[in-house]
């Protein structure tokens, strides 16, 4: 049960580290959108940074994909 709980508080505690990760990139990717697009709070910028983001997660988890199965090989 020791080695369950320790292995659970690790799971936890690296989901933790890249929620805040991912909310450092949030801020710094609104901040380059803003400063190439200006106010972002209007719908329609917003509507626009989702997809955007969106996108560059897809193809950034493609890519970790491809280069992680390159690496098992």
């Amino acid at each position: 049960m020791k080695k369950a709980i320790i292995e659970k508080l690790s799971a936890l505690i690296i989901a933790a580290f890249g929620l805040v990760a991912a909310l450092a990139w949030n801020g710094a990717i609104q901040a380059i959108f803003k400063s190439l697009f200006g106010e972002t709070g209007s719908l329609s910028a917003m509507i626009s940074y989702a997809v955007i983001v969106t996108i560059i997660a897809v193809l950034v988890t493609i890519w970790i994909g491809k280069a992680e199965t390159k690496a098992k090989k």
